[in-house]
């Protein structure tokens, strides 16, 4: 049994002289390490006397250092110079004094440039991760074998036959909000009628295919962030690069050609939804039938703006499958690593898509379409 540790001071040198006995352990230390720094509080150095002391270790080390700054100790027990050299070692060689005051424009600069520079980092990890993900899908349109089939299915119906119904309410909502602004701006000047064109250029150009990239966004990036998050944290990605698996064929290619593929499908849905609600409102409110609202849609609207509202639904699900798997693998070890990363994933997701639907408008624009 470890007997209690004591000491005895003597102040009457220029540094004072501590005498140790006893051990001094982690269960024999009890009070004494505590009373000993309040004993030297104040004191720049301290003289030791070891001869007496019995065990030491690491938490009788700590409580030395911390009574005060410098010690001196005989050479008669290297144990404890290695363990004091130990503890010095580990603590910081300077301690921590008060805050100090940083001006705001200082400040302000430190954070700019902060930023600046991990946005230099983001783009250089997205091009690489971009000029991966295009190698591997050469790779699979070489060899057709590679894709994995059955993980293609299960994410096509995770993120796009599940996401039908929400897409589908959504874009009702939005066409019919469309048709209610329409008929209640266009009736002061007489042409209520107008509103069919409205409600599809609208919905088939701009809003369904947008819409539903924005719930995308929401919704399968953050979906596909969290699982290859989680995954990088439970070190099954690092298992399977040990296994020899490419880890873009089997877990970033699948949920890229499954949100591709059904992307498109989804916006053909919401256009539907849209006009469903479009229809509903201008029958209700202005007293257009059906059938009047779908041949003056046909002749007056056409097929042009269908295909041009359907043509950028594979280029904002590239994005956004591309956004959501890279926030993925970037997860670090820790929970809040994985918050942070699909929290990302959803801003730079939605950012991006409607940063793509307004270089398409612009195009469009310059094209005369």
């Amino acid at each position: 049994m470890d007997k209690p540790a004591s000491f005895k001071i003597d102040k009457g040198a220029s540094a004072p002289h501590v005498a140790l006995s006893g051990d001094w352990t982690a269960l024999g230390l009890g009070r004494a390490g505590g009373q000993l720094a309040h004993a030297l509080k104040g004191a720049k150095s301290a003289d030791l006397d070891v001869t007496d002391l019995g065990k030491f270790d690491s938490i009788a080390a700590y409580a030395l250092a911390n009574a005060a700054p410098k010690l001196t100790i005989p050479d008669g027990r290297p144990d404890v110079h290695r363990m004091m050299q130990l503890v010095a070692e580990s603590q910081p060689q300077e301690r921590m004094g008060p805050p100090v005051h940083i001006e705001p424009v200082y400040a302000m600069l430190v954070r700019a440039g902060a930023g600046v520079e991990n946005f230099g980092l983001d783009i250089f990890h997205t091009l690489a991760f971009l000029g991966r993900l295009l190698s591997t899908l050469a790779r699979v349109i070489v060899d057709p074998r590679r894709i994995r089939a059955a993980a293609t299915v299960s994410l096509m119906e995770r993120a796009g036959l599940d996401a039908l119904p929400i897409v589908a309410l959504t874009n009702f909502f939005i066409g019919a909000t469309v048709a209610f602004i329409g008929a209640s701006l266009l009736k002061q000047f007489g042409a209520s009628v107008f509103t069919v064109e409205l409600i599809g250029v609208a919905v088939l150009r701009e809003f369904a295919v947008l819409i539903t990239a924005v719930l995308l966004s929401g919704r399968s990036a953050s979906s596909f962030a969290a699982e290859l998050g989680a995954m990088k944290m439970n070190q099954e990605v690092d298992a399977m690069q040990v296994m020899g698996v490419d880890t873009f064929e089997a877990l970033v290619l699948p949920r890229f050609v499954a949100l591709v593929t059904m992307t498109p499908l989804l916006t053909f849905v919401a256009m539907l939804a849209g006009l469903a609600g479009g229809v509903v409102v201008s029958w209700g409110v202005l007293d257009l039938s059906p059938t009047f609202f779908l041949q003056r849609l046909l002749e007056n609207v056409g097929i042009n703006h269908f295909w041009l509202g359907l043509a950028k639904a594979p280029v904002m699900a590239m994005v956004i499958a591309a956004i959501g798997c890279r926030q993925g693998l970037e997860v670090g070890g820790d929970v809040e690593q994985l918050g942070r990363r699909v929290t990302a994933a959803v801003v730079q997701a939605t950012f991006s898509v409607i940063v793509i639907d307004a270089v398409f408008a612009l195009l469009y624009m310059e094209l005369g379409l």
